[in-house]
């Protein structure tokens, strides 16, 4: 039998290697701004074409390659950054594996421009599919010009699986916060479909956050500083009053690159507890600082996940640090130590008689095993015995002085009677006579033939909406509320392409939304089937739901807004319903092709049968 085993070409090692390290556009933005980082850039642009699917084009400032080191960096493992296995343990560096260059030539059309300050020409270099086209010499600026075209064009498989332009963009868009954020000093310019989406001039740690996320965020930022022999910890926090309904806005750096921690997540929401809204999470930009001999950045392919050394003692570091900056900032109560007044505590004081002693009167004649409790011979009695039990027992009648007593047992009766048919005519006269009721603000009791039906008020809402906004995309029947004051929201750049990207689906159902400037929106009108107060929460809670459940087919687009929009606008717990109101949401949830469940497939409704609360009064 002839052997079996042989060695892959390097075109296949190298597409089996891009399918774990290049898993759509974004991994390619990472990749390649992180080598401009390294390159000791300052200023580094971003353009993409249709999510980055059809061009991804960055150019840097940075140091640039010589002609041997520019055709080098296409190889296998190949890198400048590590020399022995000890350089593990002491990477300061974004990309350091050598990997991402090989991985992206493999599966893409690859043209790399780059030049040295001391050259006088720079190198222009042409890879398809891991096949060197062209290398000759080329006259460019300093620095390095990658253009990655048609990712992904000779693995049909991988680009077929990508998603919607909108959701790859937003992927990119989050590769650029994280090398962003860490990057104060760095300027970005991020370019979509020749529209601005960042322009990050260089600043200080505070501006670039705002700069990313947007203005508002400024006033809710509490900055935290926390400096030790294990850890150094600089950055911000939320206060819990801006704290939002999902994640989005909670960024761990270790040396400058993202990680993701959920155990340094827990000592965050540890020490807001009992600050937060239910079901809130803080925003909070930690960066730290520490040797990074104490940890392993090289533990999965897109080295977010780090492992460190001493992490059960870096916990309380930063629960610690935070809870001192909440307290600081007067978010939690803390007690004053430096009060301006003092606290007087008595001193005893010389005198010519000294000290004297508090008189004590004890009864010698108490016995505490005489039942009778005489309690003669003696002016006080200890457990409230004795003489003033006595009293009691002797004139108990004063007790009693001065009521009118004259209801006989059998009127007592008649007179309690009385109160609970009043009561009862009060409960009958406020539920109109529907035996319905509201438990808690939160579910709608009703009692059924086979026992007593429980509904969830907020997901019979949601379910309820949800079929109003399919009837109206498929009838085409608009009815838009216009607004009396249009309202002005501004997005981030993430949620402002989000919204762009539905803005269409959404004038269908009865929004009036247009741009207003860059990454401003104007809403004039809201649908008609929707009771609005405040449509700027609406249409953020919408992009928070929508965020959240991403589209994985475009056919389904309209279906994924009307259930986000369903969300966003069903009731929330806690509100108190009137009964027309109960009895409205009833009717409406029961007039629904599937009252059952939501459209996520949650649990609407239950029911307790007569058995199970029989059985409950047997035990």
């Amino acid at each position: 039998m002839s052997d079996i085993i042989q060695l892959l070409p390097d075109a296949v090692a190298n597409q089996i290697a891009a399918g774990e390290v290049i898993q759509r556009p974004a991994s390619v933005v990472k990749e390649l701004v992180e080598n401009a980082l390294d390159a000791g850039a300052t200023e580094i642009t971003i353009n993409i074409k249709d999510a980055g699917k059809t061009l991804i084009q960055i150019s840097d400032n940075g140091c640039g390659m010589s002609p041997t080191d520019a055709r080098m960096a296409f190889e296998r493992h190949a890198t400048s950054k590590i020399r022995s296995a000890n350089d593990l343990f002491c990477i300061r560096t974004m990309g350091f594996r050598g990997e991402a260059l090989a991985s992206v030539a493999a599966i893409a059309d690859v043209e790399l421009r780059t030049k040295r300050m001391e050259d006088e020409v720079g190198t222009l270099i042409h890879i398809v599919g891991s096949e060197v086209k062209t290398q000759e010499p080329a006259g460019i600026n300093k620095g390095t010009n990658f253009m990655i075209k048609n990712l992904f064009f000779n693995v049909p498989a991988r680009r077929k699986f990508l998603k919607a332009n909108s959701t790859e963009l937003k992927h990119i868009i989050w590769e650029i916060q994280r090398i962003a954020l860490p990057n104060p000093t760095i300027k970005f310019s991020l370019v979509h479909n020749g529209t601005s989406v960042y322009e990050l001039p260089a600043s200080n740690y505070r501006k670039r956050i705002v700069d990313v996320f947007g203005k508002s965020l400024n006033q809710s930022l509490v900055s935290v500083k926390e400096e030790t022999s294990i850890v150094n910890i600089h950055g911000f926090i939320g206060q819990p009053k801006f704290a939002r309904k999902t994640m989005g806005e909670q960024f761990f750096f270790v040396n400058g690159r993202y990680m993701r921690n959920p155990y340094f997540h827990k000592a965050i929401t540890q020490a807001y507890e009992q600050l937060l809204p239910p079901d809130t999470f803080p925003s909070y930009f930690l960066f730290l600082e520490l040797d990074p001999g104490e940890i392993d950045i090289n533990v999965h392919p897109t080295k977010t996940e780090i492992k460190f050394e001493n992490e059960r003692d870096i916990w309380p570091i930063i629960h610690a640090s935070i809870r001192e900056s909440l307290g600081k900032h007067s978010v939690v109560p803390s007690i004053d130590f430096d009060q301006s007044g003092s606290i007087d505590i008595p001193v005893p004081r010389r005198s010519s008689e000294g000290i004297r002693f508090p008189d004590i009167k004890v009864n010698p004649d108490y016995n505490p095993f005489d039942t009778e409790k005489s309690g003669s011979g003696g002016s006080y009695t200890p457990s409230g015995t004795g003489f003033r039990e006595k009293k009691n027992l002797d004139n108990w009648e004063d007790l009693y002085s001065g009521a009118q007593l004259k209801l006989k047992p059998e009127e007592n009766y008649r007179e309690e009677t009385r109160s609970s048919n009043d009561l009862y005519a009060q409960t009958k006269e406020q539920y109109n006579g529907k035996k319905v009721m509201q438990l808690k603000q939160r579910y709608v009791l009703t009692p059924v033939k086979s026992g007593l039906m429980v509904i969830d008020q907020k997901r019979a809402h949601e379910r309820i909406l949800f079929e109003q906004f399919m009837e109206v995309l498929k009838s085409d029947s608009v009815a838009s509320q216009q607004q009396l004051f249009p309202q002005t929201i501004e997005l981030n750049p993430a949620d402002a392409e989000v919204l762009k990207s539905i803005l269409e689906d959404l004038l269908s159902l009865g929004f009036d939304i247009r741009e207003f400037g860059k990454n401003t929106f104007i809403i004039n009108g809201t649908p008609g089937v929707l009771d609005v107060s405040s449509p700027e929460m609406i249409v953020e809670k919408l992009l928070e739901e929508y965020k959240n459940s991403p589209v994985d087919a475009r056919s389904k687009a309209k279906e994924q807004i009307a259930l986000s929009l369903a969300k966003a606008s069903a009731l929330d717990y806690g509100m108190e319903l009137k009964q027309e109101e109960v009895d409205h949401l009833i009717d409406n949830l029961f007039a629904c092709a599937t009252p059952n469940f939501t459209p996520d497939g949650k649990k609407v409704l239950t029911i307790i049968s007569t058995e199970d609360i029989e059985k409950s009064f047997l035990r």
